[in-house]
C-alpha cells in the first residue's frame, strides 16, 4: 500500500511538473514574441528613415551634378570667349606693327 501511494504521488508530481513547465514556457514565448515584434517594428522604422535619407541625398547629388554641368558649360563659354579675344588682340597687334 505504501508503494502505491508513493507511485501515485510520483506520477502526480511528474504530471504537475510537466504542466508547470508548459505554462512557464508558454508565458515566456508570449513575452519573447512581443519583444521580437517591437524589435522588428523598430528596425522597420529605422529602415524607412534610412531610405528617406538616401532619397534626399540622391536628390541633392542630382542637383549638384546639374550645377556641375552648368559650370562646365560656362567655363567652355569663357574659354571660347578668351580664344576669340586672343585672336582679336593678335590681329590688332598685327595692325599696330
Amino acid at each position: 500500500m505504501n508503494v502505491d501511494i508513493t507511485v501515485a504521488a510520483s506520477l502526480i508530481c511528474t504530471v504537475g511538473g510537466f504542466a508547470l513547465a508548459w505554462l512557464v514556457f508558454g508565458r515566456t514565448k508570449t513575452k519573447d514574441d512581443k519583444a521580437e515584434g517591437a524589435s522588428i517594428a523598430t528596425i522597420t522604422s529605422d529602415m524607412g528613415y534610412i531610405k528617406s535619407s538616401v532619397d534626399g541625398i540622391d536628390k541633392k547629388l542630382e542637383k549638384q551634378a546639374d550645377k556641375h554641368i552648368e559650370l562646365l558649360e560656362r567655363v567652355c563659354d569663357v574659354e571660347a570667349s578668351a580664344k576669340s579675344a586672343h585672336k582679336r588682340i593678335d590681329s590688332l597687334e598685327g595692325e599696330i606693327k
